[in-house]
């Protein structure tokens, strides 16, 4: 008698090409899932080809229903990342933050979609002065920040018993990927005190952050969906740790220590005023843990620059990517307002 044939989950996953996409779609491949990514890949391909992976260049906004024929779970990675995006493209990121992921989350339901996960961010919180949790008052600052608000208010409205929907406020992000970003604190601290022997620090670096290595975000993806987590449908995690909170000067200083202790800070920018402390406690509950520390992330990049694995160039900047895209006529076009 033959073995009946066990059939993979397909995942499909927005923004798969991105910081984060690049390291969480390997990882699902690896657990014997099929994915099906989409993007722009505006950053270029850095997945590698793989039978169980199937590649879609494609406007997220303009994706049909026929994509998600038999998909098991959505996570929707897609965004304009960071707030100098938000600022320069303030009608595209809600376009992309907000009402391309509602409408992908509507056609998930539409379609039989059984987990769908948001990945927010931390900044939602905006300038607090107390530890936050998730039922803390939100203050986001930006149009990022608010995007993302709004995409999990209204998300969150759609869960139901046959399909689970879960929030992942990201803390602000660090370490390696194939889709390497040096916008990120820890990223381009490294790097200038690696190439140039000078730090940059944005002003005043008495503002707290609560950081998050790119692959352990990525691992709690990973967990969220191999495992039934069905009496947290709807609910809001942080994701980040204790032992990666930081104020920006102590990172600076932990950076310093691990590639150069004598390279000088570079200030730099108006002060920051998006300042606040995050508890994990639900994220602990949940039985996750965070595995990579600052220092872990650092001295990955570290080896990482020596190997040229990775440099600092115009894709590495989200923001000058983007602009010098538009300047070709290769960037997002605004659709107009119905």
């Amino acid at each position: 008698m033959s073995k009946k044939k066990i059939l993979k989950k397909s995942i499909l996953v927005t923004g798969a090409g991105g910081y984060v996409g690049s390291i969480l779609v390997p990882m699902l491949l690896k657990k014997n899932f099929k994915v099906i990514a989409i993007d722009k890949f505006f950053f270029g391909k850095t997945l590698l080809k793989n039978r169980n992976l199937r590649l879609i260049k494609k406007d997220i906004r303009d994706i049909s229903t026929k994509y998600f024929k038999n998909v098991y779970a959505v996570i929707d990675l897609v965004a304009l990342s960071n707030d100098p995006s938000g600022s320069n493209f303030p009608e595209l990121t809600w376009q992309i933050n907000y009402q391309s992921r509602l409408r992908t989350a509507k056609i998930s339901k539409e379609m039989g979609v059984k987990k769908y996960i948001l990945p927010s961010t931390c900044s939602v919180y905006g300038n607090q002065k107390k530890i936050v949790t998730e039922n803390s008052k939100t203050k986001p600052l930006s149009i990022y920040a608010k995007s993302n608000l709004t995409a999990e208010k209204d998300i969150i409205k759609l869960k139901s018993s046959n399909f689970l929907v879960i929030v992942l406020r990201q803390a602000t992000l660090f370490g390696y990927s194939p889709r390497m970003r040096f916008d990120l604190a820890v990223n381009g601290m490294t790097e200038g005190v690696y190439k140039n022997n000078i730090l940059p620090i944005m002003r005043n670096g008495l503002q707290y952050r609560p950081l998050c290595h790119v692959k352990d975000t990525s691992r709690l993806m990973v967990k969220l969906i191999n495992q039934n987590y069905k009496k947290y449908n709807g609910e809001i995690f942080n994701v980040g740790s204790k032992f990666c909170t930081e104020s920006i000067i102590n990172i600076a200083k932990l950076v310093l220590n691990n590639v150069n202790k004598s390279a000088k800070l570079k200030w730099y920018g108006n002060p920051d005023n998006r300042s606040y402390k995050v508890s994990f406690r639900k994220l602990e509950k949940l039985g996750f843990k965070p595995k990579y520390s600052i220092n872990y992330g650092v001295r990955e990049m570290v080896e990482c620059l020596k190997k040229n694995k990775i440099k600092k160039n115009l894709k590495s900047i989200t923001i000058e990517w983007y602009r010098y895209l538009k300047s070709k006529g290769k960037f997002l076009k605004e659709y107009e307002k119905k």
